[in-house]
């Protein structure tokens, strides 16, 4: 038996299936902050192609919380 098709979201691995996009990643992550950058396979995914930008088998994502303080 073949092992399921997966992807992963800093180290968590999830279910990978055709047509998922990176907007749907931070769903199934219940990321909600405002200021994030996404990496995926150690590209830079800009913020206007979250919506378009296709999640491959096994992808590696990074999403990072940026925080300012002063």
């Amino acid at each position: 038996m073949a092992d399921k098709p997966v992807f992963f979201v800093n180290g968590n691995k999830l279910p990978w299936k055709e047509g998922l996009v990176v907007a749907d990643a931070l769903k199934m992550m219940n990321y909600t902050f405002k200021m994030l950058v996404i990496k995926m396979n150690g590209e830079l995914i800009k913020r206007e192609n979250w919506q378009t930008t296709p999640i491959p088998e096994n992808a590696d994502i990074k999403v990072i919380h940026l925080i300012s303080g002063g």
